[in-house]
């Protein structure tokens, strides 16, 4: 938040998630910080510049839980620069990145230097974190050096079938002793048959294989218990049905330590959404059927879902471009999701401006141990100015990702983050 002269931004309205605040004042930012937040300043430093910036809006830095980079291994996806660059447009400040890279990050040689790779990356861009892995196969599985590992990684994640379930007790007990962040995904396991969509009447309809949304559930439910067993705190990712919600509602009510989200697309799209075949929706887990997508929404709403993850993943177009079964799961997301998250949920009146920015700022640190200053400190170094307004075209010279799978490309978006200040910036 460093610049040459003094700032004023003028009527603006700030979103505070932290002190639970949503007013329009003028801002004062004088050497990287704000200096004064008033409903009219008058007397300001010499050389302030004036912005008038009526209708924007100042929020605290977004933060994205979980995302996907093509670097190390392969950067004609994305690469650590790129995807930084993509995060900074789409206002977050802090994005985590998942340890599916080649090499993966199970070594403690291998996320040191990713790390220190992505602190020379451009000044001003968000903060890059790295999740390691808790495990990995050597004919069975065992649990990585968490030890060494611990000091490079924001926390530990994994994928967990219902087979392996006693590894992950295993492996809560012994990561209790580092007080980092555990985050697991369950999609993938003996139950989802295979399936490319969520099972019901719109697989059948579209004559694709179904993914049971009890193969969810049914793995929600078992590691529920076992995280009520060992009191070890985890973070549940990609919640995608209905019956997982209400699981997670009833552990959260009986003092289980746990916390979920769901990616930003499941609260957008459902399995009536597939009828178009287009390869973008194509995701893991599936999208779920309305029922669902409905519930999820109420979740975020209420706090049952705590965050909204974006899990951004980009994929060439050749690697895309093909039938929905055969495609590779996931889309690019970090330009988008504050826009069209606003305009379908704080536009439309479903939720109100501060519970939008609880799910994409505030709460996802808190799912990292991570704290954010109020704007309204002076510790305040973590900010994004949106434009809920703006409208532009989502195409190549507008896109900092590498990656163009989304259903939204060649279309226009309404809103456009307009700055982010973070803690390195010096613009």
């Amino acid at each position: 938040m460093n610049g040459e002269h003094p700032r004023l931004l003028k009527q603006v309205r700030i979103l505070d998630a932290v002190a639970n605040v949503d007013i329009v004042a003028d801002v004062l930012i004088v050497n990287n910080g704000i200096k004064a937040i008033e409903t009219t300043i008058t007397e300001l430093p010499t050389d302030t510049q004036i912005i008038n910036v009526q209708g924007l809006i100042l929020g605290t830095g977004l933060c994205d839980l979980y995302s996907h980079s093509g670097e190390p291994g392969n950067e004609t996806r994305e690469t650590f620069q790129s995807l930084a660059a993509s995060a900074a447009s789409g206002g977050f400040t802090q994005v985590a990145i998942l340890p599916d890279t080649n090499p993966s990050l199970s070594d403690p040689e291998v996320l040191a230097s990713v790390l220190h790779k992505t602190q020379q990356i451009s000044p001003g861009l968000p903060t890059i974190h790295f999740w390691a892995t808790l495990s990995h196969q050597n004919n069975t599985i065992q649990m990585t050096e968490l030890a060494d590992l611990k000091d490079y990684a924001v926390g530990f994640t994994d994928q967990f079938t219902l087979s392996n379930l006693p590894f992950l007790r295993q492996a809560l007990e012994y990561v209790k002793l580092f007080n980092k962040p555990i985050a697991i995904g369950l999609s993938h396991n003996e139950l989802t048959n295979q399936g490319v969509m969520r099972e019901g009447a719109n697989s059948i309809r579209y004559g694709l294989p179904g993914n049971p949304g009890y193969s969810e559930a049914s793995a929600i439910a078992a590691v529920l218990e076992i995280i009520d067993s060992i009191k070890t705190p985890v973070h549940l990712m990609r919640v995608s049905t209905a019956r997982g919600v209400e699981l997670i509602a009833d552990a959260k009510q009986r003092g289980v330590p746990v916390t979920a989200s769901t990616t930003w697309m499941h609260l957008l799209f459902s399995t009536t959404d597939i009828a178009s075949y287009n390869p973008n929706l194509r995701l893991e887990p599936p999208l779920g059927n309305p029922e669902d997508r409905l519930v999820l929404i109420d979740g975020v709403k209420q706090g049952i879902i705590d965050a909204i993850a974006i899990d951004h993943q980009a994929y060439t177009y050749e690697e895309k471009t093909v039938a929905f079964a055969e495609a590779p799961p996931g889309v690019v997301g970090l330009e988008l999701a504050l826009p069209i998250l606003w305009q379908t949920f704080v536009a439309s009146g479903q939720w109100t401006a501060l519970e939008l920015w609880h799910a994409l700022s505030l709460r996802p640190r808190s799912c990292l141990n991570h704290n954010l200053s109020s704007i309204q400190s002076s510790q305040a170094n973590e900010l994004v100015l949106f434009d809920p307004q703006k409208s532009w075209t989502l195409d190549h010279n507008s896109h900092k990702s590498l990656g163009a799978n989304t259903p939204w490309w060649g279309k226009t978006i309404t809103g456009r983050t307009q700055k982010i200040w973070t803690q390195t910036a010096n613009n």
